[in-house]
């Protein structure tokens, strides 16, 4: 054999090994992560600035604090227009984000590596299409956006706000990180990696069932306990449902029992047992 195809095909075993060994690699680094103890600052940020982790039984506290652990050791934060990302930062946004993932075999939200956080609401501009069908190039102001290529981008006084409060179903971090556990499935279509079948035919016929009725409340200028945002779509949809299933658990239950129940088995928590 000749040396430079000796070489060659060294090289190749050695770059299948690493791929295939990549994810035991990783898991050992997030159980590295997840060894030292829990700051005592990061500990009084949570107590002071997130009553929904003041809610939480002890093992999900201990649980999420490990979370948070791994999530600030992976995830790269970038302030925009000038702004800060200071440590008590990242913290409230790393403990609301993995909210999501307690009580679940994660890889914490895998395609997502960056966080962009600017000072406040900042512009996208949008395709939008009037009453005509004319297309228009319309300019919005918006608190957060999820991005399947790795992305969210958050304003910072609307996390805060999100974290101040534990029960008007708005948490602009919980929304977003919804639609990072959506784009895991592949494709963002308002419904994430589910567990079986039998899980997915629930899911389906649950929230095209809900989200038809959210509709209907918008015809009938009704109020409905879900943000009328939901009604764009079902990715919006399953993002808003979540916000409420963490914050409006109770009425949730009460007045949506089947997508309580169906959020319930997908999250593998019950926040109405928290309050």
């Amino acid at each position: 054999m000749r040396p430079e195809l000796f070489i060659f095909l060294l090289l190749v075993i050695a770059g299948m090994v690493w791929f295939i060994t990549a994810p035991r690699r990783r898991r050992a680094r997030q159980r590295r992560y997840r060894e030292p103890p829990f700051p005592a600052a990061w500990r009084a940020i949570l107590r002071a600035d997130m009553p929904m982790y003041r809610q939480l039984p002890s093992d999900l506290q201990r649980q999420l604090q490990k979370h948070i652990q791994v999530f600030l050791a992976e995830k790269n934060f970038v302030g925009c227009q000038g702004l800060e990302v200071t440590e008590p930062m990242r913290v409230l946004i790393a403990a609301q984000a993995c909210l999501l993932i307690l009580n679940r075999p994660t890889d914490y939200f895998p395609n997502m590596t960056e966080i962009l956080v600017y000072p406040d609401a900042f512009m996208v501009e949008r395709d939008v299409a009037d009453e005509a069908g004319v297309v228009h190039r319309v300019r919005h102001a918006v608190s957060g956006e999820s991005w399947a290529d790795s992305q969210v981008v958050l304003s910072w006084p609307d996390v805060l706000a999100g974290a101040a409060r534990a029960d008007d179903a708005y948490n602009v971090v919980i929304h977003e990180f919804a639609h990072q556990l959506d784009h895991e499935s592949g494709a963002s279509n308002g419904a994430p990696v589910l567990r079986d079948r039998e899980q997915a035919a629930t899911w389906a016929a649950v929230f095209s069932d809900e989200f038809e009725k959210l509709h209907e409340h918008l015809a009938r200028g009704e109020p409905s306990l879900l943000d009328d945002y939901g009604a764009q779509d079902p990715v919006e949809f399953f993002a808003v449902a979540s916000e409420t299933f963490f914050e409006k658990p109770d009425r949730l239950k009460s007045e949506h029992g089947e997508l309580y129940r169906a959020l319930t088995r997908f999250y593998c928590v019950d926040p109405g047992s928290w309050r």
